[in-house]
């Protein structure tokens, strides 16, 4: 199997996608974030499902200001983001209920695209929690990305769905750094052949396989800290999913994306 080489580090931007939804992508966003700016990194999480956003909704929070209000120059990017203290990471906020920002026109989306590399200047990395599915938007989003993290689960259809992501990225994209995360795995073993199998249809088919980051077990504590609307490794840090996560978000700063 061809896998692509990763960089040492991922790209400054990271697009989290899916290709389906019930995944666990926005928590997974959320948790990543958290773990990263527990290593010390400064972290901005924007909130990239443009039509459903709901990551002010996790975590208990009600912005003044969204992306909308940004876009439509009634805000600067300083005052729209949000400090969640709590997790020592930033939050540019979404729009919920917009069919308008789900969809954005060509010049809106380019403008929404420079203002996010340029918050790579203040931050050690930008984070994108994309919508799911395989829309316009969303593949422009990913493809400004330098790093495509592709979350899937052990289901037939979340797999089917991500080799979608894979592909059309292929052909969006010059950055070849995707990497694959199991989430809600019954055993780490069991994500590593969930992986497998996606794997050897990316390299039968696109000639290219993604790398494994990691993956995160199936784990009772997530569901109740999303319904106390408080980030797992706040509430639950000792658990298994708390810890799956931690190891993925060091193993994304050595080579092939996963720690020794």
């Amino acid at each position: 199997m061809t896998a692509i080489p990763n960089r040492q580090s991922p790209g400054a931007l990271i697009a989290i996608a899916s290709g389906k939804g019930g995944v666990g992508k926005t928590w997974f966003a959320i948790t990543l974030a958290h773990a990263l700016a527990r290593q010390s990194r400064k972290i901005l999480l924007f909130d990239a499902d443009l039509g459903l956003a709901n990551v002010d909704i996790q975590l208990g929070l009600t912005p003044a200001r969204d992306v909308s209000t940004l876009l439509a120059g009634r805000a600067t990017a300083a005052e729209t983001i949000v400090a969640f203290k709590p997790g020592g990471f930033d939050i540019l906020p979404g729009r919920s209920g917009s069919g308008t920002l789900a969809s954005l026109e060509e010049s809106r989306l380019d403008r929404l695209i420079a203002l996010l590399q340029t918050q790579t200047a203040a931050y050690d990395h930008v984070l994108l929690d994309l919508g799911a599915g395989l829309d316009r938007t969303q593949r422009r989003l990913a493809a400004a990305a330098g790093t495509l993290l592709v979350l899937v689960t052990e289901e037939p259809t979340a797999l089917t769905d991500a080799y979608a992501v894979i592909k059309l990225h292929q052909q969006d994209s010059t950055s070849h750094d995707v990497r694959v995360v199991v989430n809600q795995a019954g055993t780490k073993s069991g994500g590593e052949r969930t992986f497998a199998t996606l794997a050897r249809a990316c390299d039968h088919f696109l000639n290219q396989a993604p790398a494994l980051a990691g993956v995160i077990r199936r784990d009772d504590k997530v569901r109740e800290a999303i319904r106390r609307q408080t980030p797992l490794l706040t509430r639950h840090p000792a658990s298994h999913a708390a810890a799956d996560v931690e190891t993925l978000a060091a193993g994304l700063f050595y080579p092939g994306g996963r720690s020794p």
